[in-house]
């Protein structure tokens, strides 16, 4: 960016532009992958809709690229651009909610945690990730799943409405009655058809809930996966359960024998009846004794921050995705090769089961595409040591190439990694992809928004 173009973004802009000479840049362009390393020309912070509408125009007029910040959460790093500006909505973590009409407010630079920790107050929560620092925009355009899916739904099954400023720089509020085309694309097309500065959901009752960690040794995957493709679908809704292959961690609440051993097993939350806890989640001694069970009531939003010391900002981390409907035989295989070959104690796979309540949604009622699928898998390398960005990244990558010839051939659009390509993308929308398109020729078609798994605007016939 020229210093020209530079100065005059800061005299028309009223907040802060934050650019390479400044003090501040260092940690204002970090984000949770420290694998990313790009160095945007500027970062403009945005306290309200205003600032980024006049940010939006100052890039938009000026031919600047642009990519958007949330909770800077993405793992492919698409919240930063080289050499572009980064409208950067941290400032806006705010959230009110109505414990009346059970609906939550909330700011487009919010994280899971700041929406959790204002609900809880009241008893209520929505469906989102598992991560409480992940940023609710990106989570929320995306799809969003969690541990309440089963019970409540995908995160846009919840969303009720979204304030969006669009790239000719008005400001709409989208929802089944008011632009329901863009409505109906936000929930799940990710970030290519607007910013949105805010976002209003759905709550549910969800105070105290029923925690589970179970460990076999990483040998017992094929057994495990066996029982668990069975149990879970046909288990009540309030049990929630993903399997994951993992390396136990030092401390509590695992045994000191178990530390560093090569595992698998399964995170639970149960949002029924806390007397029926320890029965419910019985059934997962059924493939055999676990080396490790523990089960306690824990606050909803304890749950949710439970992995955050574990894997906290500003390690490397390269992740793929895909929808899974049935786990296959032969894929058990490949999930025992790859677990006894974690390349480092944080790599990590997760299956996160999206059925119950996911499914008595239409396949076409949102852009989330994948209604049928049973698992949204996870494969990603994690490390603290740049050193190990290489072997983390080709365990990622193989491991996912084995899997996905099991797959539905297509994945969560928040566990896409970086340069995945146009055709996955399209195989991750479907059917909905040509519909996407023709919302994008509408609401931007000179694709201003395309730092993202990116839905190119329809041609014009």
């Amino acid at each position: 960016m020229e210093s020209a173009t530079l100065e005059a973004m800061r005299t028309e802009l009223r907040g802060p532009v934050i650019s390479e000479q400044d003090t501040e840049y260092t940690e204002a362009r970090k984000i949770y992958n420290a694998m990313i390393d790009k160095h945007p020309a500027a970062l403009v912070p945005c306290r309200d809709a205003g600032d980024v509408i006049s940010a939006l125009g100052f890039i938009r007029d000026n031919g600047l690229e642009l990519a958007v910040r949330g909770g800077g959460h993405s793992g492919p790093g698409l919240c930063l651009v080289d050499g572009g500006v980064t409208i950067d909505l941290s400032p806006m973590r705010w959230v009110r909610v109505d414990p009346v009409a059970r609906t939550a407010e909330v700011g487009g630079g919010s994280h899971i945690s700041d929406l959790d920790h204002a609900t809880h107050a009241f008893g209520l929560a929505t469906p989102t990730g598992i991560i409480s620092m992940t940023g609710v925009g990106g989570l929320t355009l995306g799809g969003g799943h969690g541990y309440l899916t089963r019970k409540y739904g995908l995160t846009v099954d919840n969303l009720l409405a979204a304030d969006v400023v669009l790239a000719d720089g008005s400001f709409v509020t989208a929802s089944e009655t008011e632009h329901p085309d863009l409505f109906w694309a936000l929930r799940g097309g990710g970030g290519n058809f607007g910013i949105v500065t805010s976002f209003t959901y759905r709550l549910h009752p969800v105070d105290t809930v029923g925690v589970g960690i179970t460990v076999w040794p990483v040998e017992r995957t094929r057994e495990v996966l066996t029982w668990y493709r069975d149990f879970l679908p046909r288990t009540p809704e309030d049990v929630y359960g993903f399997f994951m292959l993992f390396t136990v961690p030092p401390g509590p609440p695992f045994p000191e024998e178990l530390h560093g051993r090569k595992a698998c097993g399964m995170v639970w939350c149960h949002t029924g009846d806390l007397g029926r806890l320890e029965q419910d989640l019985a059934v997962a001694h059924e493939p055999g004794p676990p080396d490790f069970h523990f089960t306690t009531p824990m606050p909803y939003p304890a749950l949710q921050g439970l992995f955050d010391e574990v894997i906290p900002t500003g390690y490397q981390w390269y992740w793929r995705g895909d929808f899974f409907d049935r786990i296959d035989d032969a894929a058990m295989d490949v999930h025992l090769q790859y677990g006894r070959n974690l390349p480092t104690p944080l790599s990590l796979m997760h299956l996160y089961p999206v059925d119950g309540a996911v499914h008595r949604v239409g396949r076409d009622d949102t852009a989330w595409s994948y209604r049928d699928a049973m698992w949204s898998g996870v494969f990603a390398g994690v490390d603290p040591d740049p050193a190990n960005a290489a072997p983390i990244k080709q365990w990622c990558v193989d491991y996912w190439e084995d899997m996905h010839p099991y797959s539905m051939g297509g994945s969560y659009v928040n566990f896409m990694g970086e340069g995945e390509g146009q055709e996955r993308v399209r195989a991750t929308y479907g059917d909905h992809y040509d519909r996407l398109a023709q919302i994008k020729r509408t609401y931007d078609p000179h694709n201003l928004f395309h730092v993202n798994q990116n839905i190119s605007p329809a041609r014009q016939r």
